[in-house]
């Protein structure tokens, strides 16, 4: 299924993404959290444009992705990407992967797969009927406002936290909104994409979860970011799903396997969490010569 394969591309390019953004994000001075001049320090960093660089890979892939399968399908797939960022920090790192890890990695993978298996999200919509958005926007405004509110009250791992998920409701907003001006592109072509206002709509939630992003990445460890941006985006992306594209997942006792997915996902986010690979407390080893 090519929308499967995209995603999983998807969760990759954002997992080294958030590696490199997050070596970049901890040279900045705390005096620049939330402020645009935050943006001007990680310009002039070469592994931060490398992450900008993979973003944008990962952006291609997620429209691909979109536009050949329902939102429910494509964004919970992204929540191996806290195993692949931790995976690909060993790497970048040159260290060992704990075996911790490995476990974590499991529990995910395996969750991920009982709970789409449970749930089997199928049917929806291409585009977006009538002013179905406008609530949807109204609902995701105070749910980030409230976010961000409490973020600004707080330090360190809270903030970064709050900051993670206000970043991962984002970057579902942004899918949604991606996903129905793709279906335009199919169905008017390119001038019907154009005057698209979700095209614009796109971009501008985009640029806005990235700079929640980078902000979140600044105030904690990535302990705190990761697991909330991951399992947030894909569980808020279900939410647009249904509620936008009419999207359709089961309910009755396949809530049991669902839950369970679910906790299965959540201990191993704990476990990975953990792990000295997330605190960015693992230094890198010698270079084998």
């Amino acid at each position: 299924m090519i929308s499967v394969l995209f995603a999983v591309l998807t969760a990759f390019s954002n997992g080294g993404a958030s590696v490199f953004q997050r070596r970049a994000a901890q040279k900045v001075p705390d005096n620049e959290a939330m402020r645009l001049s935050l943006l001007g320090h990680l310009l002039r960093q070469p592994v931060w444009l490398a992450g900008i660089g993979l973003v944008i890979v990962a952006a291609v892939c997620q429209a691909v992705a979109l536009a050949t399968g329902p939102i429910a399908v494509v964004q919970p797939i992204f929540v191996i990407e806290l195993p692949a960022t931790l995976l690909l920090a060993g790497f970048v790192m040159r260290v060992g992967v704990p075996r911790p890890v490995w476990y974590g990695v499991a529990a995910v993978t395996i969750g991920l797969a009982l709970g789409m298996a449970s749930a089997a999200p199928v049917g929806g919509v291409d585009l977006v009927r009538g002013t179905a958005w406008i609530p949807a926007l109204v609902v995701t405004a105070v749910f980030e406002a409230g976010l961000i509110a409490g973020a600004l009250g707080t330090r360190g791992n809270a903030r970064a936290a709050m900051l993670g998920l206000a970043a991962a409701c984002g970057y579902a907003l942004t899918a949604a909104l991606m996903k129905d001006a793709m279906a335009r592109l199919d169905s008017g072509g390119w001038g019907a994409l154009l005057t698209a206002w979700q095209l614009y709509a796109t971009a501008a939630a985009g640029v806005g979860a990235l700079f929640l992003l980078q902000n979140a990445l600044q105030a904690g460890s990535l302990v705190a970011v990761q697991p909330m941006l991951t399992l947030g985006d894909a569980l808020i992306s279900i939410t647009y799903g249904v509620a936008l594209f009419d999207e359709r997942v089961r309910t009755g006792w396949w809530l049991l396997p669902q839950l369970a997915g679910v906790a299965l996902i959540a201990v191993g986010c704990v476990v990975l969490a953990r792990s000295p690979l997330a605190s960015g407390s693992q230094e890198p080893s010698p270079r084998v010569k």
